[in-house]
């Protein structure tokens, strides 16, 4: 025993060296519920932060922020775990869902995952169910800031920062009421950009008292009121910006935490100790984006240069986060002069030559470390029209496909929406979703996912290699110009085609103390100048005018109609364009003699199918190859095929 003494107090030691370096200070357990086997802890947890340590010092402002006594940045962040009541159970992994604008709970994982959320977007105002962090602000500070506002309701004349859709505003205060030294222009569809005089509307409320109102920092108002059909564009200095770029760092801490140390400073037991063998992270669209970027800029090490994540999903995510820009907009989504498409998107090493960028990937800083998860990007088509998917895949030159390192797995689903549609076997067209002109895109992703997040789990615990790869290239030529006649859209009689539906990679300037690579300083200039438009890519179509190449769903298999990643806008200043983030639908028609009465070049449903028993048949098909490829689990094939026996799909009325 006396031997062995050195040892365990050689091994307190490093517990105690490794929780303290995690920076995790605080770990405040408020409330405990259990339930079926599994309880749900939920708190806040507070870290602190050395604005000279490497590992920090990359986040914007934070060497300005306030300080405490000992010379650290503080934060503090809601949590909520839900583990295993008997932890024997427990199957070592931890999965931390990124929350998307705040929203997200933890949940509860069957094969005994310990699942974790927590707060990180500190311009998300806290309130119940929602995760939130306080960071410091910068005193002092000031720096231009934009917003858009286009589709106002008539008769508006006050618009207000803080309510949806335009929340991005609600922490950039101006430094001033006053208007002179701000612009508000406006704009028709098809006309030019006037400035409106700077007498005609105010930092105002003017809700209850008549123009110029009363004065609120949150709020314009305009004297003659907001005209519906026109955008406006407002710029102005904001102050004090909040250090958001601390959001990567307290996630990191968080999860460190969890996973390496055995209590907090103040001797509070982590709940999870030495039970976390794996730690991965999942996270959708803006959560994806963070994935992203949080790998890109090195927050993947903790302080104490050990690896967070071992795997991470980044889920119809095609760009970076915008957080460690000074007075960022990390709620923007690939607006007009929104940022967020001219930094880093690729995993391997590639030169960015178009733009003039030194050769970088997301993945340069953590192959320095050793610290790099393995990744699992999963994409659909909307993410191309929409959010510019691809730099991602061939760069901003478009003339060759970059290749993925082999830590790396893609998978496109085709004809899918944002994050997919609501899967079913019907042919009974939705409604048009968010003023949209086509119906909403039923084809799924769901199924899909849950077999790619099993082979991300065993790929990581047991090395299983993941199905390989499958994505459009260019040098099998699966990718064109967004253009009918480079995809191989055939028109349909009675619908519109994707011609002029792009939303465009733009190589903006936001000024000189921007580090474009990696997203991250200062913004100098608001609205940014458009340098140029990068050639943009999408993938080809079959002969319905679906996707070609990736994973597709049994529905895309089987299909009932067109399933499309894009979809025009039916009314408002933007009719015409991209509907922002939805998907379209275009049906069959039932018999060959409604088509041919149509102009309609598709196949009916009759031709396809025949009956129903054939396309029952066709769907049990396509569900048991999928299973075969590992992209469908098997429980999920059987309820499938159900549900086709079960629809009204080519059935006897």
């Amino acid at each position: 025993m006396a031997g062995m003494l050195p040892r365990v107090l050689a091994s307190a030691l490093v517990l105690t060296c490794c929780a303290a370096q995690a920076r995790l200070t605080k770990f405040d357990i408020e409330k405990r519920d259990a339930a079926a086997g599994y309880e749900t802890l939920s708190g806040h947890f507070t870290g602190e932060l050395d604005p000279k340590d490497a590992h920090n010092s990359i986040v914007t402002d934070i060497e300005k922020a306030p300080k405490n006594a000992h010379g650290m940045v503080e934060y503090t962040a809601t949590f909520a775990l839900v583990k295993p009541l008997d932890m024997a159970r427990a199957s070592g992994v931890l999965f931390y869902s990124v929350p998307n604008r705040g929203n997200g709970a933890p949940t509860v994982e069957p094969d005994g995952h310990v699942s974790v959320v927590s707060g990180w977007q500190a311009d998300v105002k806290p309130r119940p169910g929602i995760q939130s962090i306080t960071v410091p602000s910068v005193p002092g500070v000031t720096g231009p800031v934009s917003e858009r506002f286009i589709n106002i309701p008539n008769g508006t004349n006050t618009v207000d920062f803080t309510a949806a859709p335009y929340v991005a505003l609600a922490y950039q205060k101006p430094a001033t009421l006053d208007t002179a030294k701000a612009s508000l222009t406006k704009r028709s569809a098809n006309g030019t950009a006037l400035p409106v005089a700077s007498t005609a509307w105010a930092f105002a409320d003017c809700t209850k008292v008549p123009f110029p109102g009363t004065p609120d920092p949150s709020r314009i108002c305009a004297k003659d009121g907001f005209d519906p059909e026109a955008e406006y564009v407002l710029v102005f200095t904001a102050k004090d910006p909040l250090v958001l770029g601390v959001g990567y760092a307290a996630t990191r801490d968080l999860n460190s935490f969890l996973r390496y140390a055995e209590k907090d400073d103040a001797g509070t037991a982590n709940p999870v100790a030495g039970k976390i063998r794996w730690a991965m992270s999942r996270g959708n669209s803006q959560s994806g984006n963070f994935i992203r970027s949080y790998i890109h800029l090195g927050f993947n090490q903790d302080e104490a240069k050990r690896i967070v994540w071992d795997g991470v999903n980044p889920h119809i995510a095609a760009r970076q986060l915008v957080l460690n820009l000074r007075f960022a907009n990390p709620g923007g989504a690939a607006g007009v002069n929104e940022p967020g498409s001219e930094a880093v998107v690729w995993w391997n090493e590639y030169a960015d030559k178009v733009r003039r960028r030194p050769t970088a990937s997301l993945l340069t800083r953590c192959k320095a470390t050793n610290t790099c998860p393995k990744v699992l990007e999963t994409f659909g088509a909307l993410e191309f029209w929409y959010l510019r998917e691809s730099p991602n895949l061939v760069g901003t030159d478009a003339k060759a496909d970059i290749p993925l390192p082999p830590n790396v797995r893609r998978y496109f689903m085709p004809g899918t929406g944002h994050g997919g549609g609501r899967g079913g076997f019907t042919t009974k067209a939705a409604a048009p979703p968010n003023g949209c002109v086509l119906p909403a895109n039923p084809n799924p992703e769901s199924d899909t996912m849950r077999a790619l997040t099993k082979a991300l789990v065993e790929w990581v615990t047991n090395g299983t290699e993941p199905p390989p790869s499958r994505y459009p290239h260019l040098d099998r030529n699966e990718l064109a110009v967004p253009t009918s006649a480079a995809i191989g859209f055939r028109p349909i009689p009675g619908y519109p085609t994707p011609d002029g539906l792009i939303n465009p990679v733009l190589d903006h300037d936001f000024g000189a103390e921007v580090n474009y690579n990696d997203i991250s300083g200062v913004v100098t200039k608001q609205p940014p100048t458009v340098m140029r438009i990068i050639t943009t890519l999408v993938p080809k179509v079959n002969e319905d005018g679906s996707d070609v190449g990736g994973v597709p769903s049994v529905l895309r298999e089987a299909p009932l109609g067109s399933y499309l990643g894009w979809n025009p806008t039916a009314t408002g200043f933007d009719k015409g364009k991209q509907c922002t983030l939805s998907g379209g639908f275009i049906p069959f028609a039932t018999t060959k003699a409604e088509r041919t009465r149509n102009g309609d070049h598709r196949l009916s449903l009759e031709e396809r199918y025949t009956d129903h028993a054939g396309y029952v048949a066709a769907v049990k098909a396509a569900a048991e190859k999928a299973v075969g490829e590992r992209f469908l689990l098997d429980e999920d094939a059987k309820r499938l095929v159900l549900e086709a026996d079960a629809s009204d799909v080519l059935a006897k009325r």
